[in-house]
């Protein structure tokens, strides 16, 4: 049954489209040959989308928590994948992803909600002309943000779908439905558009994860849900070379890429500049080198570019604003290769044996695990680390065997996501499903490089698993919860997850939450105090602990984490 052009619409097409691209990325990465043959278009295709569905997830949650009949309209949703998307985007093809998603949503929040009372053509040919002009829109802002547009690429596929939206008669579901089908086609084209890709015999990669970008938009408005197991596209059959086809975008393109050597370092990074800044920019990156991506608006914008200067790169951007998330990945290794380090990034490094990935918030904990050995993930308030960032890390680790801590019950899905990429890529991962930070101390406290894997796997996971947790929060708001009706500043003792305690003093609620779980013994307790939590609290509980508690030991760490401002683990 179609689905209106709405909010849980854009919500539901997050959804597909990120498991559409979760089952076809490892063949888009095979089939990545066009700029660089780094094999990695399906995964970055991935990361982007996953960044723009969570975004819309998150604007989902936070309605429902002002009450159960609250929901985003459709300019909060579109507004939150096309930020989520530019900020979580990933190299070439996943800029202008991103771009593509951002044109949709100026015209698409533009459209506004609620709509006036339908007309004489009534909502669905309302949503139809809608989706049509934000399509149209897509392309050309994605046209605007590419410096030298090339035809036979992810460009080509998008202009032919929004060419066949302009023309489709019907409701939504049927104009998605035509862009869908003329996107695989303009995709059977591309080797014939494109040298590279013909030579290798293969359609465009870039191209071929739009295609289920746009399958799962028609999928969403339909309401047609695949058959489990089934795939949302067919391989176009690549086609032989041909006489390259016209430009069918509102850019004239050339036919290959400028220049005939490769870069030797992509450079990526968010950054905050005035609009005015960025034309400047454009032109600063365009003399350096090529596959110049700069989208975004409004203050903040994604930078991607491939130069042999990476140092330049990112100068230009800090005469320009303020750049931040750096990645600079070398050619040389591109295909699972590390990010390198943006002071050095032609450095290489005989890969290690085995190492630890944890995600810790604070700076206190950050320094403490990155002492023990393990290379460090940090979870920012409200911000929590997308798979992309786990890879990453995994990358920076340069191992052959990695041990990922992730430290979070919300976390254990994207790093599990995070885990197979990188065993994608020839890394032995083993996920620990720790779910608090105190369990990933007492894993690492425990590691030992020179056993076996999955020995020092299973020593860890039990090390882990011995540790019970707790935390001490503050409520926001009057919330009903398992030990009853708690109110704004009070404080909450959660233990395992489940509010245990209400109090309204920190070091009280604390001391009744360690009596509750030392109650089943313990032998060590382990304090992780928060950035604004004075010592004297810590002195109170180690007081408490020892008064109370015989032949329990108890350590303190200053964590630096803004929230929670307690962290407990009973070992």
């Amino acid at each position: 049954m179609p689905h209106p052009l709405d909010a849980s619409a854009v919500r539901t097409w997050c959804a597909l489209a990120l498991d559409a691209l979760g089952r076809a990325r490892e063949e888009i990465d095979a089939i990545n040959v066009y700029p660089v043959p780094d094999g990695d278009t399906g995964t970055n295709l991935y990361l982007t989308a996953e960044s723009a569905a969570r975004a819309v997830d998150a604007v989902f949650d936070g309605h429902a928590t002002t009450g159960p009949a609250s929901r985003p309209t459709l300019p909060d949703a579109v507004r939150a994948m096309a930020h989520g998307a530019l900020i979580g985007a990933r190299g070439n093809s996943g800029t202008i992803l991103a771009q593509l998603l951002r044109g949709m949503a100026e015209v698409l929040a533009g459209g506004g909600e609620p709509r006036p009372a339908p007309s004489r053509t009534g909502r669905p040919a309302a949503d139809a002309e809608l989706l049509r002009r934000a399509l149209r829109r897509a392309v050309e802002s994605a046209y605007e943000g590419v410096a030298r547009p090339v035809e036979g690429t992810i460009l080509t596929v998008a202009s032919a779908a929004a060419d066949a939206a302009a023309d489709a008669q019907g409701d939504a579901a049927a104009v998605a439905r035509a862009a869908d089908e003329a996107a695989r086609s303009a995709l059977a084209m591309t080797p014939g558009q494109l040298d590279a890709l013909g030579r290798a015999g293969v359609v465009d990669a870039g191209g071929l994860g739009l295609v289920e970008v746009i399958g799962a938009l028609a999928r969403a408005l339909s309401g047609e849900a695949l058959p489990r197991g089934t795939r949302a596209w067919t391989r176009p059959v690549p086609v032989p070379p041909q006489p390259a086809a016209p430009a069918q975008g509102p850019v004239p393109c050339p036919a290959t890429a400028p220049g005939g050597t490769s870069p030797a370092f992509e450079v990526i990074y968010l950054l905050d500049a005035d609009d005015t800044a960025v034309p400047r920019l454009r032109t600063r990156l365009d003399a350096l080198g090529d596959s110049l991506v700069v989208v975004g608006g409004d203050g903040l914008w994604n930078v991607h570019v491939h130069v042999d200067d990476a140092g330049a790169a990112v100068e230009a951007g800090i005469e320009a604003g303020r750049p931040h998330r750096i990645r600079i990945t070398h050619f040389a290794g591109a295909a699972g290769a590390a990010a390198a380090p943006a002071g050095d990034p032609g450095r290489t490094r005989e890969p290690a044996q085995r190492a630890v990935v944890a995600v810790v918030p604070g700076e206190g904990l950050a320094g403490l695990c990155a002492d023990a050995g393990a290379t460090v993930v940090a979870a920012r308030p409200g911000e929590p680390p997308a798979s992309g960032e786990l890879v990453d890390a995994i990358r920076r680790a340069n191992a052959r065997e990695v041990v990922l801590l992730p430290n979070d019950p919300e976390l254990q899905h994207t790093a599990a996501a995070a885990a197979e990429q990188a065993r994608a890529a020839g890394v032995r991962v083993a996920l620990i499903p720790t779910r608090a930070a105190v369990q990933g101390i007492a894993a690492l406290a425990v590691h030992e490089p020179a056993r076996r894997f999955d020995e020092d796997v299973v020593a860890m996971t039990s090390a882990a698993g011995a540790t019970r947790y707790a935390e001490l929060a503050v409520a926001e708001r009057q919330a009903w919860t398992m030990a009853g009706v708690c109110q704004a500043g009070d404080v909450l003792g959660l233990i395992d997850g489940d509010v245990a305690v209400i109090g309204s003093d920190l070091a009280a609620t604390a001391a009744t939450v360690l009596d509750r779980m030392l109650a089943a013994g313990g032998e060590m307790v382990t304090l992780v105090l928060g950035a604004d939590v004075p010592d004297a609290v810590a002195d109170r509980l180690e007081r408490h602990v020892r008064g109370g508690h015989l032949a329990v030991d108890t350590v303190v760490y200053r964590g630096g984490q803004q929230a929670p401002p307690l962290l407990i683990g009973i070992e």
